[in-house]
């Protein structure tokens, strides 16, 4: 009886206890069981690695931490684990580890383990097996940056960082997120200059050991010339996407030539330093601004510009600025931006209104070979204004070739009539055409292609009063006018 009635209470306690304890709770004791033996027997090592330095310094090897233990499969698949979403980018998540929660990793067959402690959250901790540490520790140390490297480049959040001024600190960066979508390619650019532009960015992100081992800071520079609106802003965005760099886009106007190396300095690595206008820069400062951009092109402080992509932008040609600054080694690439082409127009075409051929392509590369010069800007706004229609899109794009056309003989005329009687009269007579028109009457800009049609009959009609008061001889014929004077050559124009 009193065997039977303990085999009755032991089946009771184990059945509560099979209740109350499941599987996975006893392996989880067990576990913790064995850990706490191992622990007591000192047969693990720990290192902390903080994220700060004794000089407050952030410590690059626990940023490359947690974004390695956050791509860990055991930290997804964890009991508990930390999730955060992107502040600039939609539908992206990601799992950190949290305070008090533990990541397991193996490599070349070594368990290892990364916790985060509840008491001191900035710091990692990693524990290794005393008999694995000199084999594992170092190879694993040097796999986790590689990977973290990667993982960074392709989860980073960008940021766009400006200058406001200095302070007793240092300088202040406004950082904003930075959210441009321009890639590579969707630019609107020539083929052969994107597949060379992508080979050397590659060529730059993998060549740190060369850089290194020739003794040269790792980095490189830029030099972006051309008219405003030819796309030189849009390809800055688009490195920056490919690279996975932040931009520090420092305005000269507000910028002293001696602050440069301060705001250098206060530039994180991975990053593309963006300085426009370059050109109009010089122009203003003279020598002292020649001075501080060499400095920080090759001088002991080019050093700071480690793992960085130097850019500079110019709205006008490279003449006039010294040759000192333009040449190889300070500024490694240059790349002009010329007005829009023909074959800029049909990327455009492609990226803004999914047409890859049309009808009105021809007339849209006549109108391009009559010298017409409009930029890329104009073309995409016209595109995106009218991209229900492609064909309205299309037709905008041609009134304003021949718009441009009209300008440009108009222009040429003007200026060889001005110079036969005088610039003051000319200026006279556009300006009385111009008072002649309604102000209801002037239509679009892109619409009104007749315009320097009027101001050159206007001009016409002058030059025959002028004529007649001289007695001189002036053909009737107003297809193709022509100007005899007395002694001196013609001068022809076409309307």
């Amino acid at each position: 009886m009193n065997l039977l009635s303990f085999l009755g209470y032991l089946g009771f306690f184990l059945l509560l206890l099979r209740v109350v304890l499941s599987y996975k709770s006893l392996l989880h004791l067990s576990s913790w069981c064995w850990r706490k033996v191992g622990e007591w027997a000192q047969v693990y090592q720990y290192f902390d690695v903080p994220r700060y330095d004794a000089n407050s310094q952030e410590n690059p090897l626990y940023r490359k931490a947690l974004a390695y233990i956050a791509w860990l499969p055991s930290l997804e698949g964890s009991d508990l684990a930390s999730l955060f979403s992107s502040a600039s980018r939609s539908n992206v998540f990601s799992v950190h580890l949290g305070p008090g929660q533990t990541a397991r990793d193996s490599f070349l067959g070594a368990h290892l383990t990364w916790t985060r402690p509840t008491t001191a959250p900035d710091r990692l901790v990693l524990r290794v097996r005393r008999q694995d540490r000199v084999r594992v520790l170092r190879p694993y140390l040097l796999h986790l940056e590689s990977e973290a490297d990667k993982l960074m480049l392709n989860r980073r959040e960008l940021h766009l960082f400006t200058n406001t001024g200095t302070d007793k600190d240092g300088t202040r960066w406004l950082s904003l997120p930075f959210t441009h979508p321009a890639t590579l390619d969707t630019l609107a650019i020539d083929s052969n200059l994107k597949t060379r532009v992508h080979a050397d960015l590659e060529a730059f992100l993998e060549g740190r050991a060369y850089y290194h081992r020739m003794g040269r800071v790792w980095r490189r520079s830029y030099l972006l010339y051309g008219p405003p609106g030819t796309g030189k802003s849009s390809f800055v965005a688009a490195m920056a996407r490919f690279l996975g760099f932040d931009i520090y886009a420092i305005d000269l106007s507000n910028c002293k030539p001696e602050e440069l190396r301060n705001l250098l300095v206060h530039t994180s690595p991975r990053s593309i330093i963006l300085m426009e206008d370059l050109d109009r820069y010089l122009e203003e400062n003279g020598n002292s601004g020649t001075a501080s951009i060499l400095s920080i092109m090759d001088g002991i402080f080019s050093c700071c510009s480690e793992e960085r992509v130097m850019v500079f932008t110019m709205s006008r040609e490279m003449e006039g600025v010294d040759p000192a600054i333009l040449r190889p080694g300070r500024l490694d690439v240059h790349i002009h931006f010329p007005m829009c082409d023909f074959n800029g127009f049909k990327a455009l075409a492609s990226n803004y209104l999914g047409v890859n051929e049309h009808k009105l392509f021809q007339h849209v590369e006549e109108g391009f070979q009559t010298g017409a010069q409009i930029s890329h800007a104009e073309v995409s706004e016209i595109m995106i204004a009218n991209r229900r229609s492609p064909t309205r899109a299309i037709k905008t794009v041609l009134n304003a070739l021949q718009y441009a056309a009209g300008e440009v003989k108009s222009s040429s005329a003007m200026r060889r009539i001005s110079q036969s009687f005088g610039a003051s009269r000319l200026s006279n007579a556009v300006k009385d055409e111009e008072s002649e028109v309604p102000h209801g009457d002037r239509g679009d800009s892109h619409v009104k292609d007749n315009a320097p049609v009027r101001e050159i009959k206007k001009l016409y009609g002058l030059i025959k009063l002028k004529s007649r008061r001289e007695g001189t001889v002036v053909p009737v014929d107003v297809e193709t006018p022509t100007v005899r004077n007395e002694g001196s050559k013609a001068v022809e124009f076409e309307r």
